[in-house]
């Protein structure tokens, strides 16, 4: 059984659960060597132990939490794709269109940044 069926069959929304589907068959598909894990009540992966990036659904968007580092670093490429955000996460409304270069980025970011990191999320 997938790590991820059960979050998933628990979104009521059809097109809300298909949407986080895509995406998450896009990280897989595209970094496979990620480790999918559920914890804190979302799906996220890891690498080597270590945050990658995680999601979480609400009712008019999903939440993308690529951690903090990389928000203080680059939100204004969440922004440029017309998302809003906190100073953890970002938003994908159900109505805008997921920017997956942004995804690529982020994830191919916190990989290549947290290579030698040994404890799940960063040390400040």
């Amino acid at each position: 059984m997938d790590v991820f069926e059960d979050y998933l069959n628990s979104i009521e929304d059809e097109s809300h659960r298909t949407r986080m589907i895509q995406i998450i068959d896009w990280v897989h598909g595209n970094f496979p060597n990620l480790e999918k894990r559920f914890a804190w009540k979302q799906p996220m992966f890891t690498d080597h132990g270590t945050f990658i990036i995680g999601f979480s659904i609400a009712k008019k968007h999903i939440s993308v939490a690529p951690e903090e580092k990389w928000m203080d670093l680059f939100v204004s490429r969440a922004e440029d794709s017309g998302y809003s955000h906190g100073t953890k996460l970002f938003r994908i409304g159900f109505d805008q269109d997921v920017d997956y270069d942004l995804l690529r980025e982020i994830i191919e970011f916190n990989i290549e940044d947290k290579k030698d990191c040994d404890t799940f999320w960063r040390k400040k």
